[in-house]
């Protein structure tokens, strides 16, 4: 550098002030040339001076000579450069594989470099997210290793099995967090999975996802992981993205995102959401899916040293829900009399509506089109500030209120030949009739299906509040967490009949041998075979005090320990109100209609009194020990053990409220050793895991009602293993699970009733079977190539391993593979993409019939996965 002096010999002072305050300026592009926005600038050890790339990729900074700049941006790896002089900086930033050196904040109380971390993570930044292009939150999740997930049952209602631990489905053993904070406290309610609260669209940052590990630590009730989903704030650049997205399903769907400053360096907002309208590739005749939400957030910086940030979300969404349909073929799945395995569904504009007569007068009424419809309203406040002296406090504050109505077909009894329906209900000389058109029907064959309505109201308070303490070589933690949650619901089940065929119809059965109108000539009443046979309602309440701490300690330049502690003590409780005994309107005068001549209403129940309160307490310690070497910058390895547990759920207390004694919390013991590395091209991540599990509750809802309310044991061993490669313009990304999932524990008397003792019992053995529904092998490889620096295309294979549909091994999901594919081309600030899923339109089975304990038949029910869908999408970021 050319240093220019006055005649004296000295330095100016014009040229000592552009020393001390020049302002520096530069391009921020990745290794296609590419700009990268929102990439952050900072001088190192300053932490005031900081700014932001704007769309085309330029910052300027005001900046001494001769100090050092960190650039970084979410999945590339960061750069230091020295300003030697004012010359602009053209810095190119390559791709952060795996994230490995992005610093994580989930499962952690420091945050640090996830190649550091001692925890089993997976981490998607925003770019991430949006190459993966997926269409529901369960979808998103199916590419962490380790978690088994079902996405078949749609956009929500999905279920994640956590490193093989038995559980009925939802999201039993993990947490799912929205900013680090519940999206609410218990996610395995009845009929409340808690994807039903979360959507990913444009406001969403990042996804951090913890298996086993510090789950326990960091979060109550998730042994086995915690789900964290980050989301976007404002920086001093206005930043924004729209997105339309259309599909071969009947999708429409806009995004939107918007962010910057209101006050420069001192108040910021970001605001977006989605809405969305689609029949769904299983096209029930009516949207399948309609709606969409709203959320913000506004960050205010105290200063250097804290920040309040405000936060709402409002969901306001229908879902359709797919459940189990009818198939044939043991090894070869097919449908059954034109009911396509791939697109059918018993959900159909044929009967979405149903008026049920009520005891006592009345109706209940029910509009299937409505699907899972949530009402989301959450409102969070987060504070953070630095007290100086390495102590800092952080407190985060959520409310969340959540109405919802949950209406879909629920499979029973496997379906059978008209004829054969018609004898085993006593018609001597059936006739079917289509109940819309009255039409005389022959159907080939005939199901009874559940059409269940329940409904829930929601709220949960919770706040996290934090106390830190950092040194050079120590980092100290400790919290009290706080919660209160409150669930109501009310169940109106009835049972319809339907053709199956690809547009169910609604049927009505008479037996003509009876004159019409006669006692007991109909089966059914408008198609309902059984009005109302199951009716419920109950609470589930409880409050959560709940203290942790957590102590990192940086024994060497390179060896770090890890110990952690979490104190639950925690009350629950709740009521439920006495169903009463079942039967008929006969002599009820008050609906103009003569039920004389119709079964259907001979089960009809209604809640009554009185209603029986119960109350339960948790106290239990969770513990998690380990030790991270970092073996070079680029290579780690740690162990962790881990006991963590997870609270009796919602249907586990209801099953057993007349008796609480035999319940327990399900505990988790896991050991884990993890072994991390990143070189110029490649990254991967192993991480072998052994556990055991006990007290684990099976307790599905079978099609009567009642519960299978089960307890038993488990243990699994495993291998986790997430790998990437990158080579010019080749990319392949892996990641694959290896465990063996075993049941321990599980033996007994099981109901087997015969035509001669309905109340007749059998004995039975489980030990050592396989764990129900969780193949020991599943796993995607994704091959990307781009054919240009703007033009590039992926293949995604996904594959699922052989698993059974129930814990007796009787019934064997076979084996399955998905292709997938895509292209996506970058003009400028335009990003437009193909997605096409399930290519080949396999039949993939993720589970039989669990509302049903018998062996399947020739014909039986199982939940395959959608079948071919193609998405088009196009997105503006400004």
């Amino acid at each position: 550098m050319n240093t220019t002096k006055a005649a004296s010999g000295k330095t100016s002072v014009h040229e000592l002030q552009r020393r001390v305050n020049g302002n520096i300026t530069g391009t921020v592009v990745d290794k296609a040339g590419q700009p990268i926005q929102g990439a952050t600038i900072t001088i190192k050890g300053d932490k005031i001076a900081t700014t932001s790339t704007d769309k085309t990729g330029r910052f300027t900074l005001a900046v001494a000579i001769g100090k050092t700049l960190v650039i970084t941006a979410v999945s590339y790896k960061p750069v230091e450069v020295v300003v030697a002089d004012n010359t602009p900086l053209n810095v190119v930033l390559v791709d952060d594989l795996m994230e490995l050196n992005t610093v994580v904040v989930t499962g952690s109380t420091n945050p640090v470099r996830k190649l550091e971390a001692s925890v089993a993570l997976t981490s998607f930044g925003s770019k991430a997210i949006e190459q993966l292009a997926p269409t529901s939150t369960a979808d998103l999740l199916k590419h962490v290793p380790g978690f088994l997930v079902e996405a078949s049952g749609g956009e929500v209602g999905n279920n994640l099995f956590a490193r093989g631990i038995p559980a009925a489905g939802g999201y039993q053993f993990v947490t799912i967090e929205e900013d680090g904070m519940p999206v609410f406290e218990d996610g395995e309610l009845q009929f409340g999975n808690a994807d039903n609260w979360i959507r990913v669209d444009e406001t969403t940052a990042r996804l951090e996802a913890v298996r086993g590990g510090s789950g326990s630590i960091f979060a109550s009730n998730a042994p086995g992981g915690l789900i964290n989903f980050i989301s976007k704030t404002g920086t001093n650049n206005f930043a924004g993205t729209f997105k339309l997205s259309t599909g071969t399903d009947g999708l429409f769907r806009t995004d939107v995102n918007l962010g910057g400053p209101l006050v420069e360096n001192k108040l910021f907002y970001d605001i977006g959401g989605f809405y969305r309208s689609e029949n769904g590739v299983r096209n029930p005749g009516y949207k399948g899916n309609d709606g969409g939400q709203v959320k913000m957030n506004l960050k205010y910086v105290l200063d250097t040293t804290g920040y309040v940030k405000l936060s709402y979300k409002h969901l306001d969404d229908k879902d359709l829900f797919l459940l189990p349909i009818p198939l044939t073929g043991s090894t070869n799945p097919k449908g059954v009399n034109g009911f396509n395995p791939n697109t059918s569904t018993f959900a159909s504009s044929d009967y979405s509506q149903i008026s049920v007569p009520q005891l006592g007068g009345g109706y209940f009424t029910r509009n299937l089109e409505d699907g899972i419809h949530p009402i989301v309203n959450a409102y969070g406040v987060e504070f953070k500030k630095d007290l100086g002296g390495g102590f800092s406090i952080n407190n985060n504050t959520k409310y969340t209120n959540i109405n919802m109505q949950y209406t879909a077909i629920f499979p029973g009894d496997a379906p059978v030949t008209g004829a054969a329906f018609a004898a085993s209900n006593s018609i001597v000389d059936p006739q079917y009739t289509d109940v819309n058109t009255g039409a005389v029907v022959n159907p080939a064959y005939v199901a009874k299906v559940g059409f269940w309505a329940i409904n829930k109201q929601m709220q949960n308070f919770a706040n996290n509040l934090r106390f830190d303490y950092k040194n050079n070589w120590l980092t100290l933690s400790a919290g009290y967490y706080y919660s209160n949650f409150t669930s109501n619901q009310y169940w109106n089940w009835s049972n319809i009949l339907v053709s199956v065929q690809q547009h169910p119809e609604l049927l009505n059965l008479v037996d003509k041998s009876l004159p019409a109108g006669s006692p007991n000539s109909s089966l059914t009443y408008n198609g309902i075979t059984d009005m109302s046979f199951l009716t419920r309602q109950s609470q589930f309440a409880g409050t959560l005090n709940d203290f942790f701490g957590d102590a990192q300690i940086k024994a060497t330049e390179n060896l770090t320990f890890d110990l952690g502690l979490r104190y639950n003590s925690d009350r629950y409780n709740g009521y439920d109100a006495t169903e009463s005994a079942a039967h008929s309107l006969d002599n009820n005068t008050s609906f103009g209609y003569d039920f004389t001549q119709t079964t259907a209403d001979n089960s009809s129940t209604t809640v009554g009194g009185p209603y029986y309160y119960w109350k339960y307490k948790v106290s239990r310690l969770s513990t998690s020990l380990a030790a991270n070497y970092k073996i070079a910058d680029d290579m780690s390895m740690y162990a962790r053990y881990s006991n963590g547990f997870r609270s009796p759920d919602e249907a586990t207390y209801y099953d057993n409220a007349r008796d609480l004694s035999d319940i327990k919390s399900t505990g988790v013991k896991q050991y884990e050793l993890g072994y991390k590395y990143e070189s110029k091209n490649f990254a991967v991540f192993t991480n072998a895991f052994y556990m055991t599990m006990d007290n684990i509750p099976f307790n599905d809802v079978l099609a009567d009602g009642t519960s299978t309310n089960q307890f038993a044991g488990a243990k699994n061993i495993g291998l986790e293993i997430e790998g990437e490669y990158n080579a010019g313009p080749f990319n392949l990304t892996v990641n694959a699970t290896i465990q063996n999932p075993t049941l321990t524990n599980f033996a007994g008397t099981i109901a087997a009733p015969t035509a001669t003792d309905p109340n007749a019992t059998a004995p039975f053995d489980y030990n050592g079977n396989s764990v129900e529904r969780i193949p020991k092998f599943y796993g995607t490889i994704r091959p990307g190539y781009n054919i240009t620096k703007n033009l590039m295309m992926y293949v995604e294979l996904d594959h699922f391993g052989q698993k059974y549909a129930d814990n007796a091994n009787l019934d064997i999901l076979p084996k399955f593979d998905v292709l997938n594919a895509g292209l996506a081309l970058k003009v400028k600030q335009m990003r437009f993409a193909l997605d096409l899923s399930n290519i080949t339109n396999t039949v993939g089975l993720t589970e039989g019939n669990p509302r049903i304990t018998t062996a399947s038949g020739p014909i039986y029910y199982a939940r395959p996965i959608e079948g071919r869908f193609g998405k088009l999408s196009a997105v503006f970021n400004f």
